[in-house]
């Protein structure tokens, strides 16, 4: 799909949840950037995620469903809705079509049918501004290394992009985005969480702190209070404010794997799972991922990054992880823990405190391999072989 489509999605079958995700998810550059499961959160949801698509699954109430889908189809003729049901009854299709929904999707879903529905809601917004690209940068234990690779990315994003880069600290208590660039900001991510409503650039771009580097960045709250008030839906309507103005919006974290890290990843059109070589670690990976797969996750958005690399390590090695994964490496990032803590203290990004170092040559390899794929990672899954690292991470 040549464009980003952000969809919004009602279904109150928790049966389904898994598959209608997996099916959505499913086609490069779909978004999920609100779950409601209440018909009367409709027009609610409508109103404050930016979103090019609703999907309705009607089921169970059809009636009452299709009520709501047509009251927002009505009240925001932009917005294109499709309907999924089991159903195959003349009459309600045509009260679908009546009521304004686009696309009746009957299941078993026909990819190939709903591939051609989302086309065509790519093509009507052809004229819209383009849309930014997310990086997730997330990790698999504490200490990994995740903020340093975010800060330094986005820095070296910053090189190649050509409408901006945004970089994100989502670690709401413990960040430190702002630390390691040596940026004083007036503004959080808290003052932009306070409203309900969906965010104007202006408003965006006035709580940004521009860095020497030219990135602009959203630290984390300055009280740990503020912290409790930013919710799942907050982040979405932050995220998707940043996206609609800048080429790259990096994200450090979400620093924990829960819901409200499940609507950011949605987002994201690239997650850097970051990992030692470590057992621990490698198990914590493992989870995720599984967990990952659990709910419909695209894994072909995941990259799996080693950070670190070179350190004695026992006798955990790369080809252990792809095989108790089932995914590839996608980055291996050199041990060079002395330059990389003198940049963390004087807070200077590896392009101006060593740019000769082979951790940042790491890190400009890795920036300008994102910035030149389409966006598609390579997900390399295999099977199990079952040898003694794929034992040793059952036992997790």
């Amino acid at each position: 799909m040549a464009s980003g489509v952000r969809v919004i999605v009602f279904n109150a079958d928790e049966t389904y949840s898994t598959e209608l995700r997996t099916t959505l998810l499913a086609f490069e550059g779909v978004k999920i950037v609100a779950e409601v499961d209440e018909p009367v959160l409709l027009p609610q949801a409508a109103k404050q995620f930016p979103a090019d698509l609703l999907v309705v699954h009607l089921v169970p109430d059809a009636e009452t469903a299709l009520h709501m889908a047509g009251q927002v189809a009505s009240e925001m003729p932009d917005l294109a809705v499709f309907a999924i049901s089991e159903s195959t009854d003349g009459q309600l299709i045509l009260a679908a079509m009546r009521m304004g929904i686009r696309e009746f999707v009957t299941k078993p879903v026909d990819q190939n049918i709903l591939g051609e529905a989302l086309a065509k809601t790519t093509q009507r917004r052809v004229s819209a501004a383009p849309s930014g690209r997310l990086i997730s940068v997330l990790g698999g234990a504490g200490g990994v290394g995740a903020t340093s690779i975010a800060v330094n990315l986005a820095v070296e994003l910053a090189g190649v992009a050509t409408r901006g880069v945004a970089l994100v600290d989502l670690d709401f208590r413990f960040g430190q985005v702002a630390t390691m660039l040596d940026l004083e900001s007036t503004y959080t991510i808290a003052d932009l969480c306070e409203s309900h409503e969906q965010l104007e650039p202006q408003v965006i771009e006035r709580a940004l702190a521009e860095h020497d580097s030219g990135i602009k960045a959203l630290p984390r709250p300055q009280h740990f209070s503020q912290a409790e008030n930013i919710s799942a839906a907050h982040c979405v309507g932050v995220l998707n404010g940043l996206t609609s103005m800048f080429e790259y919006v990096v994200v450090d974290g979400p620093s924990r794997f829960d819901m409200g890290a499940k609507s950011v990843l949605d987002l994201a059109d690239d997650i850097l799972l970051t990992m030692h070589l470590l057992v621990p670690c490698v198990r914590n990976v493992s989870r995720m991922v599984e967990g990952m797969r659990e709910v419909g996750f695209n894994l072909g958005r995941l990259k799996l990054i080693c950070n670190r690399s070179g350190r004695a390590s026992g006798n955990l090695a790369l080809d252990d992880v792809r095989e108790t994964l089932n995914l590839d490496v996608h980055s291996v990032l050199p041990d060079d823990w002395a330059t990389m803590s003198g940049s963390i203290n004087l807070g200077e990004p590896l392009a101006t405190f060593a740019p000769k170092s082979r951790v940042r040559l790491a890190l400009l390899d890795l920036a300008e391999r994102l910035h030149g794929s389409d966006g598609q990672a390579d997900e390399q899954e295999g099977k199990t072989k079952g040898g003694l690292f794929s034992k040793i991470f059952s036992d997790a």
